[in-house]
């Protein structure tokens, strides 16, 4: 699966991982070196993240069921909460500084196959 951001055609991610159950959201991406870079981790459902037992930072998107972004956090360092964003169906993880400020609250993300 890949993620695109609808207003620019530009590729988020280009292998993206599943997480969508307690155990594989619980996870994440803890306990992990990195992220390369093209990759991602959507987990699904998720209105809210932390950064604990991680050793990179990440930036995450937050986007509703239509794909329609809600929230995003930037450069979220390890043994961090983010907030909790109502609404939000999916949140995709990548590595940080990968949106670099390029998604914004109301852009729509579309994920394909």
């Amino acid at each position: 699966m890949k993620c695109v951001l609808k207003r620019t055609g530009e590729t988020l991610a280009q292998e993206i991982e599943m997480a969508n159950t307690y155990w594989t959201r619980l996870k994440g991406l803890m306990f992990r070196r990195g992220l390369a870079g093209g990759k991602g981790l959507l987990l699904d459902p998720c209105p809210q993240i932390h950064t604990c037992f991680m050793r990179f930072a990440i930036d995450a998107v937050f986007f509703d069921k239509n794909g329609r972004v809600l929230y995003v956090a930037e450069q979220m360092k390890p043994w961090r909460f983010s907030r909790f964003v109502r609404g939000s169906r999916y949140t995709l993880e990548l590595m940080g500084g990968t949106l670099a400020g390029r998604v914004k609250p109301g852009d729509e993300i579309v994920l394909t196959k």
